[in-house]
């Protein structure tokens, strides 16, 4: 396998575990700072007209971290195991002869995903919280880049899997 594929396996490895403490650190500092009432939907005018108890809010992004740190590196542990004839995979042929690298490329896919979800979720959970306190001078329309980073992000990775599989592997001898 190539030094780049293990460069990107590191590098994605690395950015799911900060991101795992920053959604944790960032949901408890916003639990911290939340008054009971916080307000989850805005008027045209930034004023919330709708709320949420902050235990309830805990309590659903506890469970979309758990969904997403465990349940979809469960399943992406499980869809290693399956035959390569049953991944709906550009060059399928092609890459059920190198089945590390195609493992490879789909373990750092999922890494990828779990890590843009942990850090969006922690990103929400900070601006949530900076909305809803009196410390901070922030409104809601200071976090519009927050929806244009979590299309972005979230797009570029769900294309990226199947571009990346159309090109078939490089192999040691091609490098040569």
């Amino acid at each position: 396998m190539k030094a780049s594929a293990k460069i990107s396996t590191f590098v994605l490895r690395i950015w799911r575990g900060l991101s795992i403490l920053l959604v944790f650190g960032l949901s408890v500092f916003s639990y911290s700072i939340f008054v009971e009432d916080v307000g989850i939907h805005f008027d045209q005018f930034g004023k919330a007209d709708r709320f949420l108890r902050k235990s309830d809010i805990f309590y659903v992004v506890v469970g979309l971290i758990v969904a997403n740190n465990v349940l979809l590196k469960w399943l992406g542990d499980r869809l290693l195991t399956l035959p390569s004839h049953l991944l709906p995979i550009p060059n399928q042929n092609f890459w059920a002869n190198h089945r590390d690298q195609l493992n490879e490329h789909l373990k750092n896919w999922f890494y990828a995903l779990i890590a843009s979800i942990n850090t969006v979720t922690g990103l929400s959970m900070l601006a949530l919280a900076t909305v809803n306190s009196n410390q901070f001078k922030n409104g809601i329309n200071d976090f519009n880049w927050l929806f244009y980073l979590t299309v972005g992000m979230l797009l570029f990775i769900i294309v990226a899997l199947p571009v990346r599989l159309s090109a078939k592997p490089k192999l040691a001898t091609d490098a040569a």
